[in-house]
């Protein structure tokens, strides 16, 4: 018995002519020749081992194992299609399935308004979100075809396609008594304080070192903290100050004491695809889609820093 030399051609061959009860008929049906419906039907009991088809005088009725065969290629057949219409949906935008991966920070606060207006325009395409604390497991992600969009903040490598979604300033965070002359800080002023900073080796770590470094600045971290949460929460207990994304730093405490550094730094949050992936029209949407939310997010999240900048002295007096 050789069952993987079975063909969808052989099954629809034999559902043909057990509805019409001869070859002839069942080779209109089908608009192939009798000489191929009868060397389908001759291949698949071959194959099989069995008599499927009782050939007479009268034409072609089925033994009692071709009836019963007869049902499991309908039921086959019948799967097949079901598989074609999903694929069919996928390529379309009635249905399919987009996956994100993103850093955490960018998961929790840009992507889930983006999710919502796209499933307001597409609710048969289904949505899902992988977050993860570093980029590397982000890429990771895209290669290894586990997701389909990325949100990235580290310099894109060369098999990545990205567009710029925001750029995200970064802020020094100070304690609810801190107190800042004239509010300008200064890094001597921000130093003074023992620092908080991610693990080295992290990328906004390495970032922010690199920035220091560049203006002569060093920097001697009293406490290397993973979770972003618990740095801020320990600035609030007056542990020290820290330099966080302001995104990352959200939601920020009432109390909290938020200054520019002195010298201006930013990371660049930009969305990613495999640049050589063939992607669905669903990914496409969904990139569209958050090029348009990231656009007004941007012009509303650059309105919150302006004013936050300039009701500092009033909020941090």
């Amino acid at each position: 018995m050789n069952l993987e030399a079975i063909k969808l051609s052989q099954l629809r061959s034999l559902i043909a002519v057990a509805k019409h009860g001869n070859f002839s008929e069942a080779a209109l049906h089908l608009q192939v020749s009798q000489s191929a419906i009868s060397h389908a039907i001759a291949s698949l009991e071959e194959e099989l081992g069995v008599v499927l088809v009782s050939r007479g005088r009268h034409g072609a009725t089925l033994t009692p194992i071709g009836e019963q065969i007869v049902c499991h290629a309908q039921e086959i057949l019948g799967l097949v299609e079901v598989i074609g219409k999903e694929a069919q949906l996928s390529k379309g935008l009635q249905g399919g399935h987009v996956r994100l991966v993103s850093f955490r920070s960018a998961g929790t606060h840009l992507l889930p308004g983006v999710i919502a207006q796209f499933r307001q325009r597409f609710p048969g395409i289904s949505v899902t979100l992988l977050e993860y604390r570093g980029d590397d497991k982000v890429e990771q992600c895209l290669r290894e075809g586990r997701a389909d969009i990325g949100l990235i903040c580290m310099p894109p490598a060369e098999d990545l396609q990205t567009w710029e979604v925001m750029r995200d300033e970064y802020v020094a965070l100070l304690p609810p008594n801190a107190e800042v002359p004239d509010h300008h800080l200064t890094w001597e002023q921000l130093m003074s304080y023992p620092l908080i900073m991610p693990p080295q080796g992290d990328y906004c770590s390495s970032l922010i070192r690199k920035h220091l470094a560049q203006l002569k600045q060093s920097i001697d971290a009293a406490y290397h903290i993973q979770e972003d949460s618990t740095i801020v929460g320990m600035v609030m207990q007056g542990l020290g100050a820290t330099i966080m994304a302001r995104l990352a730093a959200e939601p920020l405490p009432p109390e909290a004491r938020v200054y520019p550094l002195p010298v201006r730094l930013e990371r660049v949050i930009r969305s990613a695809v495999l640049a050589n992936a063939l992607h669905p029209p669903a990914v496409y949407a969904f990139l569209d889609t958050l090029k348009q939310v990231s656009r007004a997010n941007r012009d509303l999240w650059m309105q919150k820093v302006a004013i936050d900048a300039a009701n500092a002295p009033a909020l941090n007096a």
